[in-house]
């Protein structure tokens, strides 16, 4: 990835999580599937990247696959929960 290029996210449903690779780097969002929940435990970006919005955008892809597929999510990561606050489109999904 360089400043012109967005990265790609794959969701890895064999590991529970959305991941990217940037330079060689991995960063990821885990979470646990229980009963309809998503309960997102983790956002991992190496130091070297941070700053670069690639946790965003990690969990920003982690929502619309909830949303997609009828999910609720428990943001556990205290990442997570920051970014659902500052993006009020995504409180509908959290589990209560």
């Amino acid at each position: 990835m360089n400043d012109s290029t967005e990265p790609v996210i794959v969701h890895n449903a064999a590991a529970s999580r959305f991941e990217t690779k940037v330079n060689g780097l991995l960063c990821v969002a885990s979470y646990h599937l229980h009963n309809g929940v998503m309960d997102m435990v983790h956002t991992g970006v190496p130091p070297a990247l941070e700053g670069r919005g690639i946790a965003g955008r990690l969990v920003a892809a982690a929502l619309e696959h909830a949303r997609a597929h009828g999910l609720k999510v428990r943001p556990s990561c205290s990442y997570v929960a920051v970014y659902m606050r500052r993006h009020p489109e995504t409180l509908d999904l959290q589990a209560h």
